[in-house]
């Protein structure tokens, strides 16, 4: 309870945060989407309308990572992503267990809020819900496609986030991805990448289709990544489980980062003040 008490801002943003990114790929996918939304008819590729939900998805993810709540959290919004760091002696464990949970509650939260504002247009088909079930290709291509996209997701946070120069850059880089994921890969598995995710549009819609896939196969695919890049540079060369720690808002996690944002390169012990 002393944890909760002390860290509860930042669980409220982890949970504020996701639904927010819900709440954004409910609205896009609606004006996108919707058979009779005017940008739906100017739009007659469903390509194209996939690539504008992508880039619309990857700029709420960057605006997210980089906004004041992103900025102290860390902006996982994920929990293969904060069971990643965890499993990297990053964060405590209730830390990492409440996260988990308040990912959750915001992820339902949007969805839900998105449901009571636009009604039969979000639930029902096309949009039903953003429900993620795997594509034509069937399951065996969505398993693919998610162990691969959370591969390269935790790959990528791993090595910019970490980089003396480049590890102001990760939430652009995280972005960037995000749009290419709803681009390419979305027709394999909905993409998902995200338990929460998943499970905020999988409850409501009571769609329950190869589930258990889309909460096994992405940490699995994390943890890949960070096993991967454990052994290439060693687990001190993971400094923090921020996304983006180049500010002044207080971090909870066991970090290695001055005051300044900059890369504490003497040492591999928390940055005094810093780690709470």
């Amino acid at each position: 309870m002393n944890t909760f008490r002390q860290h509860l801002p930042e669980y409220l943003m982890e949970a504020a945060l996701l639904g927010l990114f819900m709440i954004s790929a409910g609205v896009f996918t609606i004006f996108l989407e919707y058979p009779d939304s005017p940008v739906h008819q100017a739009i007659a590729n469903g390509d194209v309308r996939r690539f504008l939900i992508g880039i619309a998805m990857g700029v709420t993810a960057i605006a997210l990572i980089y906004s004041p709540w992103g900025q102290q959290s860390g902006a996982h919004m994920n929990p293969a992503v904060t069971l990643t760091f965890y499993r990297l002696g990053k964060i405590k464990a209730w830390d990492a267990w409440f996260y988990l949970l308040f990912q959750c509650l915001g992820g339902l939260t949007g969805v839900y809020l998105v449901a009571l504002g636009f009604g039969q247009v979000f639930t029902q088909p096309p949009v039903s819900y953003v429900v993620t079930v795997p594509g034509p290709a069937g399951w065996m291509a969505a398993l693919l496609g998610e162990l691969l996209i959370a591969f390269l997701m935790m790959s990528t946070v791993l090595v910019i986030s970490n980089h003396k120069k480049l590890h102001r850059f990760t939430g652009l880089f995280a972005g960037c991805l995000v749009m290419l994921y709803v681009t390419f890969e979305a027709p394999f598995s909905g993409f998902g990448m995200n338990p929460a995710r998943s499970l905020a549009s999988a409850l409501p819609a009571n769609v329950w289709t190869a589930f258990w896939l889309y909460v096994i196969v992405p940490p699995i695919g994390m943890f890949l990544a960070a096993g991967l890049y454990s052994y290439w540079f060693g687990d001190r060369a993971v400094k923090c489980a921020k996304l983006h720690h180049n500010n002044q808002k207080r971090c909870i996690f066991r970090c290695n980062y001055n005051r300044n944002g900059k890369i504490d390169l003497s040492d591999n012990l928390p940055i005094k003040g810093q780690h709470l």
